[in-house]
């Protein structure tokens, strides 16, 4: 199995609803993202994807992120925009762009700060 990791980043504020304690006030983070996809074999080039077409991928799926109050996209109205719900929504974003079979989204790490990060990946 290979696995092919990239690192990326986005600005964005949020606030955790029912939160008690300073992160229930509206703040900020300069999320740093993971995205490591798997595949057992590689292509034609010998690659499983080429870097710069996972980084283009990713980043129109953090584009959307980028510089918005989090609280406000429609994937966070109704559940927190916590680290760990928004790896998970990178994830599940990601899964839908890949068809190509013998790729999968292996894991999304989403770090707040350098020492705060979760991470999504489904068990299989």
């Amino acid at each position: 199995m290979y696995k092919l990791t990239i690192k990326t980043q986005f600005s964005a504020a949020h606030q955790l609803r029912g939160y008690r304690g300073k992160c229930e006030n509206l703040h900020g983070h300069n999320w740093r993202v993971e995205v490591t996809i798997a595949s057992e074999k590689l292509d034609d080039l010998g690659m499983v994807i080429d870097f710069k077409e996972l980084k283009q991928r990713v980043g129109e799926i953090l584009e959307e992120l980028d510089h918005q109050f989090l609280n406000e996209h429609p994937p966070f109205q109704e559940v927190n925009p916590s680290s760990e719900n928004i790896a998970r929504h990178i994830f599940d974003r990601l899964c839908e762009g890949i068809t190509e079979p013998h790729l999968q989204v292996d894991q999304v790490a989403v770090w707040e700060s350098d020492t705060a990060g979760a991470v999504y990946y489904r068990k299989t």
